[in-house]
């Protein structure tokens, strides 16, 4: 859908240099660019490839435009942060108006079950009963949503999406295809008599709260008899696995094939790597970074507001590369004496 350079100037709260009424239908790179389409550049050596380059129009720092001039040939959005500015208008471009309800004729749909205004239901989709979803939401081709479960407004769930019974959604989160929310966690209890486990009920809720993203077949388990909540603004990568009575704060960000078992507490802020791993009743504090393939110990708790922590066990990196050197010295004289 085109939009004005004025209009997203609005959005974005950013000045304009040159025409507000240039139109704009699309966002690229500066590379594959065309006309209609909105760029940005933070580093001032690409100023020249995007001037040079098929797009209608650029977004720019104040100390770039500078150097511009107001003579460049195309229009400009001057922003603080231009990265931040074209996420946020490249949201506003993309996003078309919110369709009439539609439900595709192959979809199930129980006949207890709200639909909002401009909700979409696509193909073999089912939709138990006591199912609540919000306007503007779009539900995907193959999704199974479970008895009593509650979607926000302005939520967007891909194919295949499975949701248990009893889950909810906030307004405007997105589910990537194949993620499984609101599942059995994994706990049992061994009776010493005859060896075998016992299941412990699962019988507890999912929340996941507004403006979160869930990536590609991720699982998160629903709590035992509490309740796993996400927080609000909380983006989750592919592949993840967030177990039972997890507790995970706002803002939080997750990398692929990380793993959680139950009962973990990940405060506000944090950004944990790719491939983590994180034992039981572990506690992750605000601001924490956990680097790439680390591993939190069961109970253990780590804080400290932008502290990175990385290794297995997880200890702040200073510590850990102090450590590092100091083997390295060792090696080299170990080397040398044999």
């Amino acid at each position: 859908m085109k939009r004005s350079l004025r209009m997203l100037a609005e959005v974005v709260k950013a000045g304009v240099v040159g025409d507000p009424d240039t139109q704009l239908s699309g966002v690229a790179s500066v590379e594959s660019a065309v006309a209609g389409d909105l760029i940005f550049v933070e580093n001032n050596d690409h100023l020249k490839a995007a001037v040079e380059s098929r797009a209608s129009a650029i977004i720019v720092s104040e100390g770039a435009s500078q150097i511009l001039g107001k003579e460049c040939g195309k229009p400009l959005l001057i922003s603080p942060q231009p990265k931040l500015a074209f996420a946020r208008a490249a949201k506003f471009i993309l996003t078309t108006p919110a369709n009439q309800a539609e439900v595709h004729p192959s979809a199930i749909v129980h006949p207890s079950s709200r639909l909002g205004k401009g909700v979409n239901v696509e193909e073999h989709a089912v939709i138990k009963e006591e199912v609540e979803i919000g306007e503007g939401t779009r539900i995907g081709a193959g999704n199974v949503i479970g008895a009593n479960v509650l979607i926000g407004k302005d939520c967007v769930l891909h194919p295949r999406v499975t949701i248990y019974p009893g889950a909810k959604l906030g307004e405007r989160v997105i589910v990537h295809a194949g993620a499984i929310l609101g599942s059995d966690g994994f706990g049992y209890v061994l009776d010493p008599a005859t060896g075998h486990y016992e299941k412990f009920p699962q019988i507890g809720k999912l929340v996941i709260e507004d403006d979160g993203e869930i990536g590609a077949n991720t699982t998160i388990d629903r709590g035992a008899l509490e309740t796993t909540r996400i927080g609000r603004g909380t983006k989750i990568d592919n592949l993840v696995h967030i177990g039972h009575n997890c507790q995970i704060g706002e803002n939080v960000v997750i990398a692929a094939q990380t793993g959680f078992s139950g009962s973990i507490v990940v405060e506000n802020g944090a950004v944990i790597g790719g491939q983590v791993g994180v034992g039981e009743h572990a506690r992750i504090g605000e601001g924490v970074m956990l680097g790439g393939q680390s591993g939190v110990l069961p109970h253990k708790v780590l804080r400290g507001k932008g502290t990175a922590f990385w290794g297995t066990p997880a200890r702040p990196l200073r510590e850990l590369l102090r450590g590092l050197a100091v083997l390295a010295r060792m090696s080299k004289t170990k080397s040398k004496e044999e």
